[in-house]
């Protein structure tokens, strides 16, 4: 075992010795799965399985809309999972589970696939000529906050692909993600559609302009959220590769209607069915680990208990935030590539995090 994944598993034995996963949780991942008549796993549960099992030996067609935001193949660690496969094992093993995923979507069903530059490329290649996929939009999700380098240019974008089962019926809510023009906030072009315009595919992110001034920002046609990074209150900390609430409220919003299913195969941090529960959707989140699944399951209860009374989606992001001491927002000792974390320094003094819990005696 190399240095980094043998200082990963240390930092989860750190979490587990300190009894963070004893809590009680609304839904225990050691629970067997609920089904309903159909043999379909019934809708609000995260469970702990193995998607392409799980999505292939049940009925087809039952889901509106899945997200999935898999493993990149670069060598993130996972709680049981190797991210260092050979190519054509990646390559293959991700075939199988978008055909689950395709079999599982309603005729009309939609699914967003975010990857990184790796494969990208391979992927839609396969969603598109080898399953039958129908691509609407290849996004191109850019923050500024990027992930510096030293021998190639800061990575600073996420792909996103928008795919349909089928290339003419599928749901897609204009307005209820719609920007203001140019024509509207600087020309003042009576030929403006009052109702604003669609976003482009290009979704441009910067942690100034995140949540408390809101995602959709009047004077841009683009969209501005930033990915989530080590300080922010929205982090969770325990898992590495946390979507920001922003960008799946625009998806689910867009491509789904109050009431439908969406699906997430690899519900990791659970940003995904918490951002479908608060917009009335019913969810499926499925994760191979049960540790994250635990700790997915506390993150939802806090965030349904956290916005009972908040009123509208920016809002209830900011109730969310809020409470720093959330029982599911703790720091591993260690980041996703196994490398220590760097303590925050302000003033020349430590900054002490609200996620590091103090050793257990």
């Amino acid at each position: 075992m190399n240095q980094r994944k043998a200082a990963f598993k240390q930092g989860l034995r750190s979490i587990q010795r300190r009894k963070l996963l004893t809590a009680p949780l609304p839904i225990r991942a050691a629970q067997k799965m609920r089904y309903n008549g159909q043999t379909m796993l019934a809708p609000n549960q995260i469970v702990n399985g193995d998607s392409i099992k799980l999505l292939n030996e049940g009925p087809e067609g039952w889901v509106d809309l899945c997200f999935a935001d898999p493993p990149f193949n670069i060598g993130y660690l996972y709680h049981g999972y190797d991210d260092e496969k050979d190519v054509n094992e990646y390559c293959d093993w991700s075939e199988q589970w978008m055909r689950a995923v395709y079999r599982a979507l309603k005729p009309n069903g939609s699914f967003f696939l975010a990857i990184g530059d790796e494969f990208a490329a391979d992927l839609a290649v396969i969603a598109r000529r080898k399953i039958g996929f129908h691509l609407r939009n290849w996004i191109i999700w850019h923050y500024t906050f990027g992930q510096q380098t030293s021998k190639k240019f800061a990575k600073s974008h996420t792909h996103i692909l928008y795919l349909t089962k089928d290339a003419k019926e599928f749901t897609f809510n204009a307005d209820s993600v719609r920007v203001k023009s140019a024509r509207q906030t600087t020309y003042a072009d009576a030929r403006a559609n009052p109702k604003g315009k669609l976003p482009d595919d290009t979704w441009f992110l910067r942690p100034q302009e995140a949540a408390p001034h809101g995602y959709f920002e009047s004077g841009s046609d683009t969209w501005n959220e930033s990915r989530v990074c080590g300080t922010f209150k929205e982090r969770e900390g325990w898992h590495g590769c946390q979507m920001p609430m922003g960008v799946l409220n625009r998806i689910i919003s867009a491509a789904s209607n109050p009431g439908d299913v969406v699906l997430d195969p690899f519900n990791g941090s659970g940003t995904t069915v918490v951002s479908a529960a608060l917009l009335g959707r019913k969810y499926i989140g499925i994760d191979q680990s049960e540790e994250y699944v635990g700790y997915a399951q506390k993150r939802l209860a806090h965030a349904l208990e956290a916005t009972k009374k908040a009123g509208g989606v920016e809002n209830k992001v900011l109730a969310i935030t809020a409470d720093g001491s959330r029982a599911s927002r703790v720091m591993t000792e260690t980041d996703a590539f196994g490398r220590k974390r760097v303590a925050r320094v302000r003033n020349g003094k430590p900054i002490r995090d609200s996620r590091v819990k103090a050793k257990a005696s």
